[in-house]
């Protein structure tokens, strides 16, 4: 009976360690999830709330698109410190733990709230940058080419707009003071475009109609001392289409967003994430699914966070924020 107990547990044991091996190998070999590409269409629909804005301003939103966690930390520690003005506020911003495009966008208190109110549209937003940036930037130009034929983008006194062979170009005309542009996305393109599902306009950064105003301008001023300030930023449009970020091509850590093309099965090797400075800490994998924020569809509406910005037209936080809003041009 001792022989038998013996030769029985050497065999379970044998049986156990087979079946380990064979589900270790398969999991090794198991492909990376593979999630469905977004098409043109889908990506200028993606990209219309954004494409007319500055190239800077794009250079700082689609990377801080890729922290949809921290987007909404930001928007909350920014609601926080209203009291914040001069200098003061880039001060408290650098001490924070986000990533640079993130801090940045506290010289846009506006876009940032926009940002966290539609947070569905900016986690897909993220998830195309980390995925399909040259698809994206393409995006972008069409749309720019779109309004241009549409007569509802040119040159005016609050930016350049300028062609460089098939790509167009905007920049601020002033050094110190950037106007974010107001427009309705939907309609701004000539041919009106299907509203992004779930998106709800911001005040200040939405016009009524097809054409395009300016009524917020955000001084820079007070971040130009700091590295994630405005003139650290940059879009080169020529270059395949990269965000430039202090003269480099900027690498995001993003831990909200896989990126499918470093994606390891081995979760011992999946180290994408390294590097992240993002206080949250959260990690989320959208696997095969387009939007890579839990608890969000395309579109869908959020179930994992309490601090979602208003919907629609509630919630506008005014002047005296960050060098403060001025008004800017008339409607063209």
């Amino acid at each position: 009976m001792k022989w038998f107990q013996q030769g029985m547990a050497l065999f379970l044991s044998w049986c156990l360690v087979n079946v380990c091996a064979r589900d270790g190998f398969a999991y090794q070999n198991t492909p990376p999830p593979q999630a469905v590409q977004q098409s043109q269409d889908q990506l200028q629909q993606l990209v219309a709330p954004i494409a007319l804005y500055p190239d800077a301003l794009i250079a700082q939103i689609l990377p801080a698109a890729a922290y949809p966690d921290q987007i909404v930390e930001a928007e909350r520690w920014v609601q926080q410190h209203k009291d914040l003005t001069g200098d003061s506020l880039p001060k408290e911003v650098d001490k924070q733990a986000w990533d640079p495009g993130v801090k940045a966008l506290a010289q846009f208190p506006a876009v940032l709230a926009n940002m966290n109110q539609n947070l569905a549209w900016t986690s897909e937003l993220g998830d195309a940058y980390i995925n399909q940036q040259p698809e994206l930037t393409q995006a972008i130009q069409t749309m720019r080419q779109r309004a241009k034929q549409a007569g509802n983008l040119q040159t005016t006194a609050e930016e350049k707009v300028s062609t460089r062979g098939q790509d167009i170009d905007i920049q601020p005309t002033s050094t110190d003071m950037v106007y974010v542009p107001q427009y309705d996305p939907w309609l701004v393109y000539g041919d009106p475009l299907a509203v992004f599902p779930g998106w709800y306009p911001y005040p200040g950064l939405f016009l009524g109609g097809p054409g395009i105003a300016f009524g917020l301008g955000f001084g820079i001023g007070f971040f130009g001392g700091f590295g994630w300030g405005w003139n650290h930023w940059g879009f080169d449009w020529h270059g395949g289409g990269r965000v430039v970020y202090n003269h480099n091509t900027y690498i995001s850590h993003s831990r909200a967003i896989v990126n499918r093309s470093d994606f390891h099965s081995s979760r011992a090797n999946f180290d994408h994430s390294a590097g992240f400075r993002g206080s949250s800490g959260s990690r989320v994998m959208s696997g095969a699914h387009s939007s890579a924020f839990s608890g969000f569809g395309h579109g869908g509406i959020a179930t994992s966070n309490s601090s979602r910005g208003q919907s629609s037209f509630g919630g506008f936080h005014g002047g005296g924020f960050g060098g403060g809003f001025h008004g800017g041009g008339g409607r063209r």
